[in-house]
């Protein structure tokens, strides 16, 4: 055996070791003593999920240091739960809405039995939840079972009914639930009653073995077999058997095979009603019929359904589905409306496909700024790049001041907010044509991604005055955009040392305005003599950002203000803390360079000094993730959009 053998086998082994020491088997009578030790191993469904969902941890949102979180759900009170953190993005409404219906669910209260419905638009992520409630289970420590139960049942189901008081109180835990038919006969013919002789085994999760979790397809509409959710009878075994015989029963349906777990109903409301009304008894009595003459079986299991909002608004719109509208909990799963969380989710696909790709920047950035501009509502509050800012927790000014708009308001306003729009997967299949367009250079830029959704929108299906919106969203409202982006970032790089002079101008500014505002001096770092506050140098800055006169005054001191509560709490200050002087700094600083970048980038010929600051500008663009090629071509497109003559 080669040494590179010998490392498989011994990870093949520690491995089989390792899931052996995980498998237990006895009978009822060790499972009693186990459940006397740890009552939680009896967790029914809901509980058992709740609990994996807390064990991952939470956080409030006056316990996270990220402002803008706080400026987005500023005293919302909601939670950010880890659970659920590391995959879905500017979801948190939906996911607390989700655990929500876990927690009354695990107290055992009317959401015990009740369908955990998503509502949302395609894309939105519904499918993806449920994948992850899926995978909770699968990687959850495993469920005690009765042996060779069709149904996965709860061993304390064993225990009779007389004697069920007395045990609850001697184990700390409420029995809930009776045998299934195979069961009880099984006790009958095979243990003549012995119970406690019963065997016990643990078994796991798992979707693929159809083991504690049930998925159910949509049904053809022309055969809706029961059979799907609740099993059948085994023909083949009807000559040797009576019809009434539970050996005949196939208990295989997802409700049968989803017990102790969860069953997923994929769009759920393309099933006709009839085929639906299994979830009745499922959800309310915890019952389902057993195929054929063979009564009811008790059933712990989560439902949970999803489909998009026109089906749900079709099926609720019939009152005769009333029965069923009665035991569901809606949680709406609208499409992500937050920029920055619209990044991780492309940056996420990414990640998990083979695109290799180089990708410039601002190009993620801009196509899901286009993505959520088409998600929102318009209102007379505020412009739609206005409100997709706000929406990201970014700080809009006016005049120098933050702009002061309700974000809850806003919310208010736009109640289906995030229902309508450009799917995630419209996205990146622009992504993939603006990549197949330039299979040589491999990189794909905001220019060629802008004209591959604008190709994309002029085929697409969507009705004319939609299409016009959406192409005015991309050649007008982000083309201007990111010219603007492009322009600070082409100044910057002519910039020397950008971070240290920017730094450098706002302490001398703070420097000046602390002493104006406490009417002290300025001490002079050189000579070590007391000066007067440099108002030309202080309203140079300001005039950036529109703050002339007797508005000079207000705003050094919210400048003074701000800041000093900042390095109070203990937080790092420096010129990027205060939105508005920020923004001053920025414009002052690149104010000086601005012709010059204007010049060299358009020149066809350059002198050797223009040569040189170019090949300089080059040379940071590449540091800051630009290629050779992206380089090339976003500069010609300022040269010939930006600094038109």
């Amino acid at each position: 055996m080669t040494p590179k053998t010998a490392d498989f086998a011994s990870i093949i082994q520690k491995d089989k070791e390792s899931r052996q020491q995980d498998q237990w088997e006895g009978t009822l009578l060790d499972y009693l003593d186990k459940v006397k030790k740890n009552p939680d191993i009896t967790k029914l469904a809901h509980e058992r999920l709740y609990d994996a969902i807390m064990e991952a941890g939470m956080t409030t949102i006056e316990e996270c240091h990220n402002p803008k979180l706080k400026r987005l759900f500023k005293g919302n009170g909601v939670k950010i739960y880890n659970f659920f953190a590391d995959e879905f993005f500017g979801m948190e409404h939906t996911v607390e809405a989700i655990v929500r219906y876990f927690k009354s669910a695990s107290m055992r209260g009317e959401e015990s039995r009740q369908v955990l419905y998503l509502m949302g638009p395609v894309g939105s992520g519904k499918s993806s939840l449920v994948e992850k409630l899926k995978r909770c289970l699968e990687l959850g420590t495993p469920m005690y079972v009765i042996k060779n139960c069709p149904m996965h049942e709860e061993p304390l189901h064993l225990i009779p009914r007389h004697l069920r008081k007395k045990f609850e109180k001697l184990l700390n835990v409420k029995i809930e639930g009776d045998l299934c038919p195979v069961c009880r006969f099984r006790l009958t013919e095979e243990y003549s009653g012995n119970y406690e002789q019963f065997p016990v085994i643990t078994k796991d999760f798992s979707k693929r073995s159809r083991t504690g979790i049930g998925v159910v397809p949509p049904v053809d509409p022309n055969n809706q077999d029961t059979s799907v959710l609740i099993g059948g009878e085994d023909i083949s075994k009807l000559d040797m058997y009576s019809e009434n015989d539970p050996r005949v029963l196939d208990l295989n349906g997802a409700l049968n095979v989803g017990n102790r777990g969860m069953v997923e109903f994929i769009e759920v409301f393309k099933n006709e009603t009839e085929y639906l009304h299994a979830m009745i008894t499922a959800t309310q009595e915890k019952m389902i019929p057993a195929p054929g003459r063979h009564g009811m079986i008790y059933v712990d299991t989560v439902i949970v359904a999803h489909s998009n909002e026109a089906e749900w608004r079709k099926f609720k719109a019939d009152h005769t589905n009333e029965a069923i509208l009665d035991r569901i909990v809606v949680a709406k799963v609208p499409y992500n409306l937050e920029v920055s969380e619209e990044v991780k989710i492309y940056r996420k696909i990414l990640n998990a496909s083979n695109f290799r790709a180089h990708i410039a920047p601002h190009t993620i950035e801009l196509i899901s700024m286009f993505a959520i501009l088409t998600r929102l509502e318009k209102t007379n509050k505020c412009d739609l790049l206005t409100k997709l800012k706000i929406f990201n927790g970014d700080e809009v000014l006016e005049k120098g001041r933050t702009k002061k708009i309700d974000i809850d308001e806003l919310r208010e306003d736009g109640k289906r907010e995030g229902m309508d729009g450009i799917s995630t997967r419209f996205i990146m299949k622009a992504l993939d044509n603006a990549l197949s367009e330039n299979l040589e250079g491999n990189c794909i830029n905001p220019i060629n991604v802008m004209e591959s959704l604008s190709r994309m929108l002029k085929e697409a299906d969507f009705a004319d005055d939609i299409r016009k919106e959406y192409l005015e969203f991309l050649q007008d409202t982000l083309h201007k955009e990111y010219l603007e982006i492009l322009e600070k970032e082409i100044t910057r790089a002519f910039v020397y040392s950008y971070s240290e002079q920017a730094e450098s101008l706002f302490q001398n500014y703070l420097d000046h305005a602390e002493a104006y505002v406490n009417k002290t001096k300025v001490k002079d770092y050189n000579t070590r003599e007391d000066l007067e506050p440099d108002l030309a140098f202080m309203g140079s800055i300001e005039e950036q950002v529109g703050i002339v006169g007797s508005a000079a005054d207000g705003f050094r001191q919210e400048v003074i203000a701000f800041l000093w509560s900042m390095s109070r709490r203990d937080n790092n200050v420096d010129y990027k803390s205060y939105e508005p002087l920020k923004e001053a700094i920025e414009k002052k600083l690149l104010t000086s360079v601005k012709d010059m970048s204007r010049v060299v980038t358009k020149a066809r010929t350059r002198d050797q000094s223009q040569t040189k600051k170019y090949n300089q500008m080059v040379e940071t663009m590449l540091e800051n993730n630009y290629c050779p090629q992206c380089v090339d071509v976003v500069l010609k497109y300022a040269a010939n959009n930006l600094w038109k003559d």
